[in-house]
């Protein structure tokens, strides 16, 4: 007979607070069970105030199942009038704040003021990709791709909340769910770190930065130190050697992991692989890590003024306002370091708009934004990924040998794709001349795979012969 929740709480606290924490390997002491309420508050504030969708219903779709048995021990606040989220666990309490252009920040301890937006730049280089109500197709082949795309499978759900498709430059189909529209921001998660690798190819454009090099981390300054050998480019590309965790998985278990610690129960989240010790020399090792891109993140910040503010005045200059991306919000730790791996949201126009740029080779209007060749180097084939398929920034189906689970439903081989937790993608089709936008929280069998696959093999069918 199951034990009432009343008598399994605390047995629950003892058993998780009990529990061997990986991250105490990498130098952090804090409980995994501070992780829940973290991931709830900073999650809810970013839905309500950033998103601006109803907050319960995020709740329940986006967060509820990850808790899983540790679900109906969460309470978590919405205060609108204070703009905070508060969420708490067996005692441990979290409070998240939003911080207006900045988004949410779990508080910590003391809390810097937050950075205004910048003014904008000037016009966009980038055309417009539609006016401004829904593109509703009238094409059956398009239409049947956006039905397939927001269809509820037999083993899910999907909760498909948006699909923009752009063919040639322009929107030729898109479809949101009720509550969510052309302007609704939505959460990337890790499509952020393709956001990264953008920003660091404008800073190679600029001649600020070198992938090749030592990273210019202050702590491996000592060329005996092992960790001097590490590049940019192997962590990047995931291959930087360093003891910090996987951020392949996202379940209620991952709060046991370094990563996710980093994110949300940390003030100074690159601080933490800073301090990692090496599994391997750079280039050895192949291990998906958000500690690889939070290293980054800081690289960006301290290349272009050191804090929030010089963060966001280089992206809005350098990228999203020469991309039009006006529905756009990077978040931030508590340092002012971005959240590079994963906390970047935006309307589904604008990360349309976002992968347009990778279609066009990294020129727009005109104009390169990213080094010449930096497509090509993103899309290729990472050694050591070949299971996953995973480029500098972008998974991606070239190289060899080929990840098959992708090209047995048609994803031609030239694709390449932003990737994010719950099946969040953009998917950049050259040889269609295809963008292809999914978001939504969904749950479904590898990861969405199967859904991805279709709705690229749709799509790029519906459109070909239109160009």
């Amino acid at each position: 007979m199951p034990l009432p929740a009343r008598r399994l709480a605390p047995l629950l606290a003892v058993t998780l607070a009990a529990a061997p924490l990986s991250a105490c390997a990498a130098g952090h002491s804090g409980h995994a069970l501070a992780v829940a309420p973290a991931i709830v508050s900073h999650q809810l504030c970013s839905a309500t105030f950033v998103a601006k969708v109803d907050p319960e219903t995020y709740y329940r779709d986006a967060l509820a199942a990850d808790l899983a048995f540790l679900e109906p021990f969460v309470r978590h606040h919405v205060d609108r009038a204070r703009g905070e989220v508060t969420a708490s666990l067996f005692g441990y309490k979290s409070r998240a704040v939003y911080r207006g252009a900045e988004g949410c920040l779990v508080v910590q301890g003391p809390v810097r003021p937050a950075a205004a937006a910048p003014a904008p730049t000037g016009p966009a280089l980038l055309p417009p990709i539609a006016g401004p109500e829904v593109v509703t197709p009238t094409d059956p082949a398009l239409i049947a791709t956006l039905d397939h795309a927001f269809a509820e499978p037999a083993k899910g759900p999907r909760l498909t909340k948006a699909v923009v498709i752009v063919h040639d430059g322009r929107i030729v189909a898109e479809r949101y769910a009720p509550g969510y529209g052309i302007d609704t921001q939505q959460h990337g998660w890790s499509m952020t770190k393709s956001v990264t690798n953008a920003l660091l190819g404008v800073l190679v454009r600029q001649g600020k930065l070198r992938m090749d090099e030592p990273a210019p981390v202050a702590a491996w300054a000592d060329p005996k130190d092992p960790h001097h050998a590490i590049t940019p480019d192997s962590l990047l590309r995931m291959r930087s050697g360093l003891d910090f965790g996987q951020s392949l998985d996202q379940d209620w278990k991952v709060a046991f992991d370094p990563t996710t610690q980093m994110v949300f129960a940390t003030p100074d989240m690159a601080a933490l692989p800073e301090k990692a010790r090496m599994a391997a020399r750079p280039g050895e090792m192949w291990r998906y890590s958000n500690g690889n891109t939070l290293l980054l993140s800081r690289l960006i910040r301290d290349q272009v003024g050191g804090d929030a503010a010089g963060v966001m005045a280089f992206a809005h200059r350098e990228l999203f306002d020469k991309l039009g991306m006006t529905h756009t919000t990077l978040e931030f730790d508590a340092v002012g370091t971005p959240i590079g791996a994963s906390h970047m949201w935006a309307s589904a126009r604008d990360w349309a708009r976002f992968g347009l740029l990778y279609l066009n080779d990294g020129v727009v209007g005109g104009q390169r934004i990213l080094p010449e060749g930096w497509v090509d180097y993103s899309a290729r084939l990472t050694p050591g990924s070949e299971r996953f398929g995973y480029g500098a920034g972008f998974w991606t189906n070239r190289g060899d040998p080929i990840p098959v689970h992708r090209f047995r439903a048609g994803m031609p081989r030239d694709s390449f794709f932003a990737s994010g937790s719950l099946s969040q993608y953009v998917v950049v089709v050259p040889s269609s001349r295809l963008v292809i936008v999914r978001l939504g929280p969904s749950r479904e069998p590898y990861g969405g795979t199967q859904m991805l696959n279709q709705l690229t093999a749709d799509a790029v069918a519906a459109v070909a012969g239109k160009s």
